[in-house]
């Protein structure tokens, strides 16, 4: 077994992303080594990329959505072995003690990591996390299907079956990229009649063979007037970057409807009080899941043949990578192969 690893690193501010050739050590106590296999590429991962931020503690390795296998366990690990099959995603570990870790809500320990945030990250051949951050990937699911799930995989799971709408209610998901595509097939899964939302025409096709009964060109008429038209929504997953089109997009939900936003930037919401009052609407956010959450995610997805759409690139394209997933281009989720040469 080599004790070295390629990793991709950034070392200074907005700097590119190149390889670096690192030693790998054994993990101590509570942490694991994971050999990976494949990492995702994520819209959060941009800024990570970025290393732009106050604090930054160089070299920069990104990367949250990691699939590979247990190469060493810390002394103090137990109920894992070397060679099991692992995801870890968003969630990277939390500390056990916090109000939030004893109500088991571990994703908003006051301490949750962060893989390439708190910790250097997947985009590399190798990569140390906390134990607790493991999932471990069923059979029937492979290592570049599996990464996503750490992330886009367990947030729109997440955010489809929490939500209390009743059986046999409506879902609409707002965006179909990354995350949309995602969500649509797991609402049409989960037995809800599901509307897509997206800009033009060229993504119904696609949208009614994820499991979409209806569509919706939010470019060609007003999205929120639309599902009115339909009926109107019980949920809306807005899984889109903008937070601009909410206010319009709440006519088409239903009484006692909820939005939950999964995509967001940097604006604001802004919806009138009375109606939200009158309506008795709920808007929320989400963030990720727990890794037995992805655990629940990956299994449902094996049960009910939900898988994402990937494009796979050399670990030493990540840069490329980037630059694509910033233009939009990618269809729909980019995985790294750490096991290529190139």
């Amino acid at each position: 077994m080599s004790n070295t690893a390629v990793t991709m690193v950034v070392t200074e501010p907005r700097g590119p992303l190149h390889p670096s050739v690192a030693t790998t050590t054994p993990p101590a106590g509570m942490w694991v080594r994971v050999a990976v296999v494949a990492s995702g590429v994520c819209h959060a991962d941009i800024g990570t990329a970025a290393a732009a931020g106050p604090n930054i503690s160089f070299p920069v390795t990104p990367g949250h959505e990691v699939a590979g296998v247990i190469a060493e366990l810390g002394d103090q690990v137990e109920g894992w072995a070397v060679g099991d099959r692992v995801a870890v995603g968003w969630f990277g570990g939390s500390c056990g003690h916090c109000v939030f870790c004893r109500a088991g809500d571990v994703v908003h320990c006051l301490d949750r990591k962060v893989p390439g945030l708190s910790y250097p990250g997947g985009w590399a051949q190798s990569i140390t996390v906390p134990a607790d951050a493991l999932a471990r990937i069923p059979d029937g699911l492979d290592f570049f299907d599996a990464a996503p799930f750490g992330c886009a995989g367990v947030t729109t799971f997440n955010a489809v079956r929490k939500a209390g709408t009743p059986s046999g209610g409506r879902v609409a998901v707002y965006g179909i990229g990354g995350l949309g595509h995602l969500a649509v097939q797991f609402a049409a899964k989960l037995g809800f009649e599901t509307i897509a939302i997206a800009r033009g025409g060229r993504r119904e096709k696609l949208a009614r063979e994820l499991g979409a009964r209806h569509y919706i060109d939010s470019e060609a008429q007003a999205p929120g007037a639309a599902l009115k038209k339909l009926g109107g929504a019980d949920l809306i997953v807005y899984t889109a970057s903008s937070t601009a089109p909410v206010d319009e997009l709440l006519t088409g939900l239903n009484v006692h409807g909820q939005l939950t936003l999964v995509g967001v930037d940097a604006g604001s919401v802004t919806v009138p009080a009375a109606r939200l009052v009158m309506n008795g609407h709920t808007i929320t956010g989400h963030l990720t899941g727990s890794a037995r959450e992805t655990e629940e995610a990956m299994a449902f997805a094996v049960t009910t043949n939900v898988r994402p759409m990937i494009e796979r690139m050399p670990l030493r394209q990540a840069g490329e990578a980037v630059t694509r997933l910033r233009s939009g281009t990618p269809r729909f989720r980019i995985i790294l192969d750490a096991t290529s040469g190139e």
